[in-house]
């Protein structure tokens, strides 16, 4: 696919992405086709795929539903929990209208109980995930429950899932997680070609994608235009190059970001669930045993759900070199307890074995801390 517009046309259209999929949506869901919700990078998409569904995240990013949500939720809840429900409870998010079937896991406490109230206005499927990545017993679990959710699905949409279907949604998966690489893997160029809010919006937009193909397609020739014009000459300004971690990222949370790039700082990399947690890992296409195969790709998250949770420091080890990164800021959100008791790991991680600053920034969805982040974020950057 040959792109002919300028580059922030096609950053806005990624950014775009989530508000036109809307019609998207509705259009497929015309055809009669299924459509399953996800909140979580944990939930096995090839399944649905190979089915000939549709997966769309629903983890709201706003505090717009919030106060509807407090109704029936804690309000020292995490942000995106109560954003997610207040959406789905309301209407006002047609991705969850338009699903058929909502499929959660048990990455927190707080979500799986929600997930029992959510279950009250539409059908939910919870995948049972095990606290540990490590060990046999961790991996035989979580096949199974990959199993199960293939059962699940049958019976829901009536439908026979094969064995050449899930191949082919396993290497359409797989092609798709490489174009991705191939794009964030831009950051490591220095001087940068694009800025991370730029690097954001094609990361947060493809997920809203429903044509597999030709997001592929689009982000492999996005990729070689911005590599076309860097090679002619067409680059940024160096600056001190900013690795995210922490909780997802998207909508409001884009804050952080801004508040890097407008006070001196550039993101290379996002490690969290957003960026390439869920995306560095392929499915083992020589695995005959494709559900282990699933299995044992899922299993290397590096959510901080898991404990212990090696596969972050791996990755993080790992690409805090390849991008040549000056500082890691690590984004909470509010009484989300896993990540934020991580953050002492991560500290020590970076601090020591690294050697490098590190800083972590609690936020939620609101733009009350705006200014706090300005703030903050302008001392950490000319620390740099």
């Amino acid at each position: 696919m040959e792109i002919k517009k300028e580059l922030p046309e096609i950053f806005e259209s990624f950014a775009e992405a989530r508000r036109n999929g809307f019609i998207a949506a509705k259009n497929f869901k015309e055809q009669n086709k299924p459509m399953v919700g996800t909140f979580c990078t944990f939930m096995p998409q090839e399944l649905p795929l190979a089915m000939g569904a549709a997966v769309v995240s629903l983890c709201a990013t706003s505090d717009e539903t919030i106060g509807e949500a407090e109704r029936d939720l804690p309000r020292n809840l995490c942000p995106l929990i109560k954003s997610s429900y207040g959406f789905g409870k309301t209407d006002k998010c047609p991705y969850f209208y338009f699903s058929d079937l909502v499929v959660g896991e048990t990455t927190c406490d707080g979500k799986k109980k929600m997930y029992e109230y959510m279950g009250e206005f539409k059908p939910v499927h919870v995948m049972q995930l095990p606290n540990s990545p490590v060990g046999t017993d961790s991996l035989t679990l979580w096949k199974n429950e990959i199993v199960r959710l293939k059962e699940v699905l049958e019976q829901q949409f009536d439908v026979t899932i094969t064995e050449a279907q899930l191949k082919h949604a396993i290497n359409l998966k797989n092609r798709e997680r490489q174009a991705l690489k191939n794009f964030y893997a831009l950051g490591k160029l220095n001087p940068p070609a694009i800025s991370g809010a730029d690097l954001l919006k094609v990361l947060y937009g493809s997920t809203f994608k429903f044509d597999r193909e030709a997001s592929i397609e689009e982000i492999n020739a996005l990729t070689a235009k911005i590599t076309a014009e860097y090679e002619a000459g067409k680059q940024l300004e160096s600056k001190p190059r900013i690795l995210i971690t922490g909780c997802p990222i998207g909508g409001v949370t884009e804050k952080v970001v801004k508040a890097i790039e407008e006070n001196g700082g550039m993101v290379v990399f996002y490690e969290n669930c957003m960026g390439a947690k869920h995306v560095e890992d392929l499915v083992d296409e020589s695995e005959s045993d494709l559900y282990l195969a699933l299995a044992e790709k899922y299993l290397k998250i590096g959510c901080s759900c898991m404990s212990p949770n090696p596969h972050r420091f791996e990755l993080l080890n790992r690409v805090v070199d390849e991008y040549a990164v000056d500082g890691v800021v690590d984004v909470l959100l509010q009484a989300c307890h896993t990540y934020a008791v991580e953050t002492l790991a991560v500290k020590r991680f970076i601090n020591g074995e690294k050697g490098i600053p590190y800083m972590s920034v609690e936020t939620d969805y609101s733009t009350a801390d705006i200014g706090q982040l300005n703030t903050r974020m302008a001392a950490f950057v000319e620390m740099l």
